[in-house]
């Protein structure tokens, strides 16, 4: 396939080494002449290892090329990729001029051929770029996005100093594309490339850089404040996150990495409190432990300031315990919002089976005693009753009852939903509502 590359800085010139060893025909385009005439003398204008290599040997072959002639580039490929440059403001936003420039160039060339072209972004940017380079390409070329060309998202996974391996062997590719046309053509680009290809969305495909390079440092500093710890008690911190990371079952794992609704439990906060004691008592600041509860509590008032939207004085709860298949009721964030919903007077209903408090004995009885004295006169025994007599049905766990009797809720009744539960009728429910999804 025949593909320019518009940036030849560190993404651009990986994506043209490594898309031309693949097979593909590339041209390289640059503002500047000293790229290109590297470029074009088989030779890197970047330092990264292995790569002056595969352009030595890929110009040799004359499947690379570069030029500063725009037009030229377009109007001679099928796909041209976006590789410029996306520096930050003084104030932190993204800088996207030179995307949009690009974006405009490039219009100007599909306004000269007849046949389909696609855009792919490979650039980081923020989500609804794709959409504003599309309405420049229609608007300078007159031609029509679907019909005539697409823009795809297109994001790259490299690291400098591995950054071909990186291309080669990815977690996946990721494409996040309207067109049918386009996600086809883009798959044929990547035949070479030992991972799986995934087609997604474009404003997923867009963000998830963000996401992935935020949790990148989370990480590196939540290993720093775990080593601080450790040398303040004497403890191998290596061999203690060896450890850590051997576990993945949870640890490293995609368990406790789904967006919802507040944890709780005994366990948790209370561990969480312990460690950040252990700090405090060491004059350590640990900024990223200190904020975790915090940020926490903030998940439980943005649940109660949904709820409290919906402007429904009849409110029913599906579940009571921090998670399902358990009755301990310890830490359960629910309660916390159960508490101010009843001291503003709403009428509350809450179903949940595992949940008798004849049953509930020692710190579990202790503990919602203490906290809602009354409990037993909103607590029921049927949950198609809790349902009946409520406007607003709130999920607050996984159980696997609930999924048959949410198929079955009235239209005009508001489902909000805290963990995500699976039901039948969910994805036609104008009235279904989720946390954070």
């Amino acid at each position: 396939m025949k593909i320019s590359i518009f940036g030849l800085g560190y993404v651009g010139s990986v994506s043209l080494a490594c898309l031309a060893e693949n097979g593909h025909e590339v041209i390289g385009v640059d503002v500047n002449q000293a790229k290109v005439d590297c470029i074009n003398r088989g030779q890197s204008p970047i330092i990264e290892n292995g790569l002056e290599q595969i352009i030595r040997e890929q110009r040799a072959k004359d499947r690379i090329s570069a030029t500063m002639d725009i037009e030229a580039a377009v109007l001679g490929t099928d796909i041209s990729f976006i590789c410029v440059g996306t520096p930050s403001t003084g104030r932190g936003h993204l800088n996207l001029d030179g995307i949009m420039r690009v974006g405009r160039d490039i219009a100007g060339g599909i306004a000269r051929i007849d046949r389909f072209h696609v855009v792919a972004i490979r650039s980081t940017v923020l989500p609804g770029t794709n959409e504003q380079i599309t309405e420049i390409i229609e608007t300078v070329s007159h031609k029509v996005s679907g019909k005539d060309f697409a823009v795809v998202s297109n994001p790259e996974f490299l690291r400098e100093g591995t950054a071909i391996k990186d291309y080669l062997n990815p977690p996946y590719t990721l494409i996040g594309a309207s067109s049918p046309q386009a996600a086809e053509m883009m798959k044929a680009v990547y035949e070479g490339v030992h991972a799986p290809v995934i087609l997604t969305g474009i404003r997923v495909a867009e963000l998830i850089k963000y996401v992935n390079n935020s949790f990148h440092a989370l990480k590196i500093s939540f290993a720093n404040e775990i080593g601080n710890i450790c040398k303040h008690l004497n403890i191998d911190s290596r061999d203690l996150m060896d450890l850590f990371c051997r576990d993945t079952k949870l640890n490293i794992s995609p368990y406790y990495l789904k967006p919802g609704f507040a944890y709780g439990g005994s366990c948790l906060p209370k561990d969480l409190k312990a460690l950040c004691t252990i700090a405090h008592d060491g004059y350590l600041k640990c900024p990223v432990l200190e904020s975790i509860d915090p940020s926490n509590e903030h998940q439980k008032d943005t649940a109660l300031g949904r709820i409290l939207e919906f402007g429904k004085q009849r409110i029913g709860f599906l579940g009571l315990s921090f998670k399902e298949g358990t009755d301990d009721l310890r830490g359960s964030p629910i309660i916390d919002i159960l508490e101010k919903l009843l001291g503003k007077g709403f009428d509350i209903r809450i179903y949940d089976k595992n949940v008798q408090l004849s049953k509930l004995v020692g710190a579990n009885r202790e503990f919602i005693l203490q906290r809602i004295p009354l409990i037993s006169r909103f607590i029921f025994d049927d949950v198609r009753d809790v349902i009946a007599n409520s406007d607003l049905i709130v999920v607050v766990n996984d159980d696997a009852g609930f999924r048959s009797v949410l198929d079955e809720v009235p239209r005009d009744k508001i489902i909000y939903d805290l963990v995500n539960i699976p039901f039948r009728g969910r994805s036609d429910n104008p009235k279904y509502f989720g946390i954070a999804w």
